[in-house]
Protein backbone atom coordinates (compact mmCIF):
# COMPACT_ATOMS: atom_id res chain seq x y z
CA UNK A 1 0.00 0.00 0.00
CA UNK A 2 1.59 3.66 -0.99
CA UNK A 3 0.66 5.93 1.90
CA UNK A 4 0.02 9.35 0.42
CA UNK A 5 -0.82 12.58 2.60
CA UNK A 6 -4.13 13.12 0.08
CA UNK A 7 -5.79 10.45 1.72
CA UNK A 8 -4.11 11.16 5.24
CA UNK A 9 -5.78 14.82 5.36
CA UNK A 10 -9.38 12.89 4.69
CA UNK A 11 -8.68 11.32 8.33
CA UNK A 12 -9.90 13.35 10.78
CA UNK A 13 -9.49 11.54 14.10
CA UNK A 14 -5.60 11.09 15.62
CA UNK A 15 -6.44 7.32 16.20
CA UNK A 16 -7.20 7.09 12.12
CA UNK A 17 -4.42 8.54 10.88
CA UNK A 18 -2.03 6.46 13.25
CA UNK A 19 -3.97 3.48 12.05
CA UNK A 20 -3.50 4.09 8.56
CA UNK A 21 0.33 5.22 8.53
CA UNK A 22 1.57 2.18 11.44
CA UNK A 23 3.97 -0.12 9.86
CA UNK A 24 3.97 -2.83 12.82
CA UNK A 25 7.80 -3.47 12.42
CA UNK A 26 9.57 -4.79 14.63
CA UNK A 27 12.88 -3.23 16.95
CA UNK A 28 15.96 -3.68 15.76
CA UNK A 29 15.15 -4.25 12.74
CA UNK A 30 18.11 -3.50 10.48
CA UNK A 31 17.02 -0.24 7.49
CA UNK A 32 20.81 1.10 6.58
CA UNK A 33 23.29 -1.14 8.27
CA UNK A 34 26.42 0.05 6.91
CA UNK A 35 25.31 2.52 3.96
CA UNK A 36 23.91 4.56 7.03
CA UNK A 37 25.95 7.40 6.15
CA UNK A 38 24.19 8.02 2.99
CA UNK A 39 20.82 8.13 5.06
CA UNK A 40 22.35 10.79 7.50
CA UNK A 41 24.07 12.72 4.24
CA UNK A 42 20.66 12.86 2.86
CA UNK A 43 18.97 14.27 6.07
CA UNK A 44 21.94 17.03 5.87
CA UNK A 45 20.93 18.04 2.90
CA UNK A 46 19.54 21.26 1.77
CA UNK A 47 16.70 20.19 -0.16
CA UNK A 48 15.55 17.75 2.43
CA UNK A 49 15.66 20.38 5.16
CA UNK A 50 13.31 23.00 2.91
CA UNK A 51 10.90 20.31 2.08
CA UNK A 52 10.82 19.45 5.91
CA UNK A 53 10.39 23.02 6.63
CA UNK A 54 7.21 23.08 4.00
CA UNK A 55 5.85 20.22 5.54
CA UNK A 56 5.96 21.54 8.90
CA UNK A 57 4.25 24.70 7.88
CA UNK A 58 1.55 22.83 6.27
CA UNK A 59 1.12 20.54 8.97
CA UNK A 60 0.85 23.71 11.42
CA UNK A 61 3.43 22.04 13.21
CA UNK A 62 0.52 19.82 15.17
CA UNK A 63 1.15 15.77 15.28
CA UNK A 64 0.23 14.28 12.50
CA UNK A 65 -1.27 17.62 11.24
CA UNK A 66 -4.31 16.93 14.01
CA UNK A 67 -5.34 20.49 15.74
CA UNK A 68 -4.96 20.03 19.33
CA UNK A 69 -1.65 17.77 18.68
CA UNK A 70 0.54 20.91 18.78
CA UNK A 71 4.06 19.66 19.08
CA UNK A 72 5.99 21.74 21.76
CA UNK A 73 9.42 20.28 21.81
CA UNK A 74 11.21 18.11 18.78
CA UNK A 75 9.61 17.48 15.44
CA UNK A 76 10.01 15.02 12.74
CA UNK A 77 9.17 14.10 9.40
CA UNK A 78 8.01 11.25 8.69
CA UNK A 79 8.39 9.18 4.93
CA UNK A 80 4.81 7.61 5.27
CA UNK A 81 6.43 4.84 2.73
CA UNK A 82 9.62 3.67 3.94
CA UNK A 83 12.85 4.85 2.13
CA UNK A 84 15.36 2.87 1.35
CA UNK A 85 18.82 2.87 0.02
CA UNK A 86 18.65 2.70 -3.72
CA UNK A 87 15.63 5.58 -3.59
CA UNK A 88 18.32 7.89 -1.94
CA UNK A 89 20.95 6.97 -3.74
CA UNK A 90 18.85 7.56 -7.50
CA UNK A 91 17.04 10.08 -6.19
CA UNK A 92 13.57 8.92 -6.35
CA UNK A 93 11.22 12.08 -6.64
CA UNK A 94 8.88 10.57 -3.85
CA UNK A 95 11.43 11.50 -0.84
CA UNK A 96 11.34 14.83 -0.82
CA UNK A 97 7.64 14.90 -1.80
CA UNK A 98 5.00 16.42 0.32
CA UNK A 99 2.24 13.97 -0.19
CA UNK A 100 4.32 10.86 1.19
CA UNK A 101 5.79 13.09 4.12
CA UNK A 102 3.61 14.06 7.55
CA UNK A 103 5.26 15.86 10.57
CA UNK A 104 5.19 13.69 13.99
CA UNK A 105 6.95 13.71 17.60
CA UNK A 106 9.66 10.99 18.25
CA UNK A 107 7.01 9.23 20.09
CA UNK A 108 4.54 8.83 17.64
CA UNK A 109 7.18 7.83 14.95
CA UNK A 110 8.13 4.98 17.00
CA UNK A 111 5.00 3.75 17.71
CA UNK A 112 4.30 3.81 13.52
CA UNK A 113 6.93 1.82 13.71
CA UNK A 114 7.18 -0.31 15.83
CA UNK A 115 4.70 0.71 18.57
CA UNK A 116 0.64 0.53 18.96
CA UNK A 117 -2.54 2.84 19.87
CA UNK A 118 -1.32 2.38 23.21
CA UNK A 119 1.89 4.49 22.85
CA UNK A 120 0.03 7.42 21.13
CA UNK A 121 -0.65 10.65 22.45
CA UNK A 122 -4.34 11.27 24.04
CA UNK A 123 -6.02 14.25 24.05
CA UNK A 124 -6.20 15.93 27.46
CA UNK A 125 -10.11 16.03 28.33
CA UNK A 126 -10.97 19.59 29.86
CA UNK A 127 -11.86 19.89 33.46
CA UNK A 128 -15.34 21.53 34.28
CA UNK A 129 -16.30 23.86 37.69
CA UNK A 130 -17.78 21.38 39.51
CA UNK A 131 -16.18 17.95 37.91
CA UNK A 132 -14.85 15.93 41.03
CA UNK A 133 -14.17 13.20 38.85
CA UNK A 134 -10.21 12.14 38.82
CA UNK A 135 -8.20 11.85 35.70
Amino acid sequence: MIRRYSRLRRLETFEERFNYLRLQGSVGRESFGFDRHVNQAFYRSKEWKDIRHHVIARDLGCDLGVEGYEIHGELFVHHMNPMDLDAIRHGHPSILDPEYLITTTHRTHNAIHYGDENQIPRQLVPRRSGDTTLW
